[in-house]
């Protein structure tokens, strides 16, 4: 099957939303989320543009909270990107009741359709019961005279009670259909009426003129930009665009010790700093697959929305949908881990996965529209001490492998 990283046997090229520059931007590692937070509103807005790096602590996605509040206020007039997301939604909704009201219109002009032919075909058997029926209505043609006048009497009765008794009943409100839906508010709201504000009133306009200028300078943006360890390093190392301080010592964090820091925090609570940081580590492996991706040119973003680790643009969540999620399954493949029965037992604990798991997780991403990608990353044979010092050299030792999955449909997949 075909790798996600190609496109029509062609590799893809690196595609940002605009061309990465030589600037540096400053960052700190806060230990108590495991996270990496830029609070420079330049830096902010740059790491976004550049490549779709981190999150808005206040925001689902892009870092639009500044915007959203001056929306807020009145004080922008345009439209936010949660906005015109939720413009699209409707119309997307509003277009799926029309697409089923069709089909509800196509399926009864079927069964009219159906009907008549049905009426037609049984035209000669309804003209043989016609007929039936008038012989046995010559046959039993004779009636009972008193019975009809019993009960011409007892109409007549009925009429004149029901005459006698209208004037008495009282006119009943007409009950609202239980489909319509109706506010009503409590006593205290409807007693209270709107005042209009006279017209040669000044110190209303200028009370709202002076509250708007202060709205505007009093306004400082509060959200942060929240960076992945993995987006982090890929910017210090792989870029070479981020420093990250330390928040206690506020001194600069050298690359090699974020590798450190960041496998220490790959588990939760974190491990000591004596633990050796064994090649299976989650961290390692993790960043080794969005190294991976973002050096051929996908915008890698996190998919734990979808049950994935990763989701894959291919040019990034303002221009389109994913098109792929992406599952990282470390592969013990080497034949160190089947030396010993203890090696066997911890790789296979480590690489199985149910087949039940497997279907439930495709069947999330078929929903979705996205194709689902395994991605096997083969696991080095321990050493003595990782090269944690040369980045490069660590990376190197290990192995990705893609295997694309599709959900097979039988009513799609005949032809």
């Amino acid at each position: 099957m075909a790798s996600p990283n190609t496109l029509n046997g062609t590799a893809t090229q690196p595609e940002t939303a605009s061309p990465l520059d030589k600037k540096i931007y400053f960052a700190y590692f806060d230990a108590a989320t495991s996270s990496v937070q830029v609070t420079d509103p330049r830096a902010v807005r740059a790491l976004w543009e550049m490549g779709f790096f981190g999150k808005g602590t206040l925001s689902r996605s892009e870092p639009s909270w500044l915007e959203r509040e001056k929306k807020r206020r009145g004080l922008l007039a345009s439209n936010t990107s949660e906005e015109v997301t939720g413009e699209r939604r409707v119309e997307r909704r509003e277009m799926k009741l029309e697409r089923a009201r069709k089909e509800q219109e196509a399926i009864a002009q079927q069964l009219k359709e159906e009907a008549a032919k049905k009426k037609s075909n049984s035209g000669v058997s309804q003209q043989l019961e016609t007929r039936a029926d008038s012989a046995d209505e010559h046959a039993n043609g004779f009636i009972n005279e008193s019975a009809n006048k019993d009960a011409v009497s007892s109409l007549e009765t009925a009429s004149q009670t029901l005459n006698s008794t209208h004037d008495k009943i009282e006119p009943v409100e007409e009950k609202a259909s239980p489909l319509t839906k109706s506010v009503r508010f409590s006593p205290v709201l409807e007693e209270k009426k709107y005042i209009p504000e006279p017209q040669g009133a000044v110190n209303g306009s200028l009370i709202r003129d002076s509250l708007t200028k202060v709205d505007v300078d009093d306004l400082v943006n509060e959200e942060h930009l929240q960076l992945t360890n993995e987006e982090t390093l890929f910017l210090a190392y792989g870029l070479g665009a981020l420093q990250v301080y330390d928040q206690d010592t506020r001194s600069v964090i050298p690359t090699t010790s974020l590798v450190k820091l960041f496998t220490r925090h790959s588990t939760f609570p974190p491990r000591p700093e004596t633990d050796a940081i064994g090649p299976d580590d989650p961290f390692l492996v993790s960043y080794v697959v969005y190294h991976h991706f973002r050096s051929l040119g996908w915008v890698v973003r996190s998919g734990v929305k979808f049950g994935v680790d990763y989701l894959l643009y291919n040019r990034g969540p303002a221009f389109a949908h994913a098109e792929f999620a992406v599952l990282v399954i470390p592969s013990y493949e080497n034949s160190h881990w089947e030396s010993t029965p203890e090696l066997r037992d911890y790789s296979s604990r480590k690489q199985s996965r149910s087949w039940w798991w497997l279907h439930g997780v495709n069947r999330v991403q078929a929903q979705v529209k996205k194709s689902l990608v395994l991605c096997f990353v083969d696991i080095p044979p321990p050493l003595a001490s990782l090269p944690l010092d040369n980045i490069g050299e660590t990376l190197r030792r290990y192995k990705v492998r893609e295997i694309l999955i599709r959900r097979w449909v039988p009513n799609r997949s005949r032809d």
